[in-house]
């Protein structure tokens, strides 16, 4: 059985730096930070005192009564699908929703909603927990109301993988389609984590910078990857939706596409919950996967947009990963962070850097990694500090990777029309 061909007819975001994709890609292209000071009320006991707040709140677009039965991530994830559905032209086409998919992810999942209601528990009993808190907690809340506001009737994934997660569930909508169980899947990621218990306890691990909380300090310069002054990544929240289509089904409605999904790896390091493989083996065959999945030559990936948090190890690692499978010609690839703009949106980072990816790739346009003043010596990597562009003839392919807790490896692979 031949697999279908996989392509992305819309893209949809909001996130630190901007509530829709044109907005955010110029913000990119620009090098801007949506890194802020956060309000007193989250940030008031903490060390870490900064983070990645959308810029547009999801009460100025979505309906407010119905956005009161959504936790903050399930706002985000409908903000974004609904301008990537719009972005596909399916408003006005008829499709079979039996042959219509989601695959949504968060990595945590209604943190907020959880703990709303514990505190409300605990300060003012049991009857003034909300009914509807389950629903709205429920890791798989984003997707499954997604699915019902489009009448998604083919498979509701919402995988969990930690900071992979987004990138998973895309990689779970390819395999819907190549395998002939959907002809269009709304895939993504989405998080709101920006709360004092879960920046505490990030903060306990060491793993959220301090730099720039200080008094006078500056948030927009925290989040530097590869730079030797890094000391860990920066929380940031909102969602990455992409609609994937079947290219036979794309092409007969007649839609716009962006990209082509040529492939998809996921992998495990088995080897620590929180931190890496030293030596990125598990990244590689992600990668790798990715690759031999796609029937892709190396020597056509031009650009990657890299996990790269922040983290000292973290960073290290990928570039092992990259040099692995590219060999020699890593030295013609641009790389790049767009976590040291927008932060990290944990399980919504791999969506929000599809997005970005698939601009790149359509664009034949590298954004910026900002930030990067000293490149760490063990990181041999062509990283672009402005916005670079990508060969102006020819396939070009990226890649998109992310790692998460777990030791979970995502990689995906866009190449151009």
């Amino acid at each position: 059985m031949s697999l279908k061909r996989v392509v992305v007819t819309g893209l949809g975001t909001t996130n630190p730096l901007g509530g829709d994709v044109a907005s955010t890609w110029s913000a990119m292209l620009a090098g801007q930070s949506g890194i802020a000071r956060l309000e007193d009320d989250v940030v008031a006991d903490l060390p870490v005192k900064i983070g990645g707040r959308v810029a547009v709140e999801p009460s100025e677009v979505l309906d407010r009564v119905k956005a009161r039965r959504l936790d903050r991530s399930a706002q985000f994830a409908m903000v974004a699908a609904q301008e990537a559905w719009a972005d596909a032209g399916l408003d006005d086409v008829e499709i079979d929703k039996d042959r219509l998919g989601v695959a949504v992810a968060s990595g945590i999942g209604g943190v907020t909603t959880l703990l709303a209601n514990y505190d409300a528990l605990k300060e003012k009993g049991p009857r003034r927990v909300s009914p509807l808190a389950v629903p709205m907690l429920m890791p798989n809340a984003p997707a499954a109301n997604i699915s019902l506001h489009y009448g998604a009737r083919a498979a509701v994934n919402a995988p969990t993988s930690a900071c992979a997660s987004g990138n998973e569930a895309i990689s779970m909508a390819i395999d819907q389609i190549r395998l002939g169980r959907a002809d269009v899947v709304i895939a993504g990621g989405t998080e709101a984590a920006i709360h004092p218990l879960p920046m505490a306890a990030f903060a306990q691990m060491m793993a959220l910078s301090k730099t720039g909380s200080e008094e006078g300090g500056d948030p927009t310069a925290t989040s530097r990857p590869w730079d030797t002054g890094r000391d860990g990544f920066v929380l940031g929240e909102g969602a990455g939706i992409v609609i994937l289509e079947s290219e036979e089904h794309a092409r007969a409605r007649g839609a716009r596409i962006h990209a082509e999904v040529l492939g998809a790896g996921i992998s495990n390091d088995a080897h620590d919950i929180a931190q890496p493989d030293p030596e990125g083996r598990g990244g590689t065959r992600a990668i790798k996967m990715a690759i031999a999945s796609g029937e892709i030559d190396p020597a056509e990936v031009f650009h990657v947009n890299a996990h790269a948090t922040s983290t000292p190890q973290g960073d290290i690692a990928e570039g092992l990963m990259l040099h692995a499978v590219l060999g020699k010609h890593v030295e013609n690839v641009v790389v790049t962070s767009t976590k040291s703009m927008t932060g990290h949106l944990l399980g919504g980072a791999g969506a929000l850097e599809a997005v970005a990816t698939v601009l790149a790739v359509r664009e034949r346009k590298s954004p910026p990694t900002i930030n990067l003043d000293n490149l760490d010596p063990a990181v041999h990597l062509d990283i672009a500090t402005s916005a670079r562009d990508l060969p102006a003839s020819g396939r070009i392919v990226a890649l998109n990777n992310s790692f998460g807790f777990g030791g979970a490896n995502v990689a995906v692979a866009f190449g151009s029309i």
